[in-house]
């Protein structure tokens, strides 16, 4: 058994870092591709939290697995969105959802195969924050004590559907069908921040994400694409990854944001941001308009502003300012091995620390 409250408060295991790590465990390091059954069960989902575990499902299901995710439906509320139904579905996931006045509030992961069953209950949602940076308790529970308490996943879809509740399975055959009408649509709509998304991300810059920008034009150093470096954990802090890489065999998952550089008065409106799913499992934002502009040396922090659904500033914090000092205590994540970190503060915070 494995319990955790993230993002990095508390851990009963060295291994067990939260809701997203467990369910790596239990999905991707400890699953053969094709043996059982991957179950979800969220009251909120959107496209961010599945966007680690997509090719996964992909690779089980057509490898003779199967995936069920039961979620909230709602025709007043944000709770599941277009975008996480209809990639669930485009893997070959069914997809049931559930409408009713006192929402779906319960959130279980897991999955059945050849070995036995596990269980991952957790205040956590499928969705960027419930995986990253909101504070969630999660359990986890291996086959063993499973079994020893006669859980049962298949008896929990059963007696699900049983109920006399309004559920629906949407197709993507018809989109005519009501149960889109229950979903809500990420990237079309209006979508208002919440006060908590209005955050700044502090990161601290290292050589890898410097050296580009210190290169003369010229010089080899300069040479291949320039990004800041982030952490795995940025689910909840940028749009609907939806662009797939269509070159190479890694697979990625993108968004196109406007990047406002302050320091160099610049504006960027399709700033890409990439996770790397099949690679360093990390994020990565192409920061291109800063080569050759020596605004930034390693042990410098950089300072992004979360200011709408696709706006964004950023600036450079110097290591030798005086805003440095407080600002990089913020900065209390590690990434990687390298001493990089990160961390966040509200944006009414930030401002007022650099005013």
């Amino acid at each position: 058994m494995q319990f955790t409250i993230h993002p990095n408060v508390y851990a009963t295991s060295s291994h067990s870092k939260g809701l997203l790590n467990m369910l790596e465990q239990i999905w991707v390091r400890n699953q053969t591709p094709g043996d059982g059954i991957f179950y979800i069960i969220s009251g909120f989902s959107n496209y961010n939290g599945g966007v680690r575990f997509y090719d996964t499902f992909k690779d089980h299901i057509n490898n003779g697995g199967d995936c069920i995710a039961i979620l909230g439906g709602s025709t007043s509320q944000r709770l599941s969105s277009m975008q996480v139904v209809e990639q669930l579905l485009q893997i070959g996931c069914k997809v049931y959802l559930i409408n009713r006045k006192r929402i779906l509030h319960a959130k279980c992961y897991g999955h059945t195969s050849s070995k036995g069953q596990t269980l991952v209950m957790s205040s956590g949602n499928f969705t960027g924050p419930g995986m990253s940076q909101n504070i969630e308790a999660s359990i986890l529970l291996e086959e063993p004590y499973v079994n020893q308490m006669g859980f049962s996943w298949s008896d929990v879809v059963d007696n699900f559907l049983k109920q006399k509740w309004d559920i629906y399975q949407p197709l993507l055959t018809d989109k005519t069908h009501p149960s889109w009408k229950l979903l809500y649509d990420e990237i079309g709509g209006v979508v208002k921040l919440e006060d908590d998304q209005e955050v700044t991300m502090l990161i601290t810059l290292g050589h890898s994400d410097t050296a580009r920008i210190l290169a003369n034009p010229g010089d080899k150093e300069g040479k291949g694409t320039q990004y800041f470096w982030l952490s795995m954990d940025s689910f909840d802090f940028f749009p609907a990854l939806t662009i797939r890489n269509r070159r190479g065999v890694k697979k990625t998952y993108s968004a196109l944001i406007n990047m406002n550089y302050i320091d160099i008065g610049l504006i960027d409106k399709e700033c890409r941001v990439t996770f790397e799913a099949d690679n360093n499992v990390d994020f990565r934002l192409g920061t291109g308009k800063l080569r050759y502009t020596k605004i930034a040396e390693p042990g410098d922090l950089a300072a992004i502003s979360r200011i709408s659904e696709y706006d964004y500033e950023l600036r450079i914090i110097k290591k030798a300012s005086d805003n440095f000092t407080n600002l990089a205590a913020y900065a209390v994540n590690f990434i990687g091995h390298q001493g990089k970190k990160f961390g966040y503060v509200s944006n009414p915070d930030f401002f007022r620390l650099i005013s």
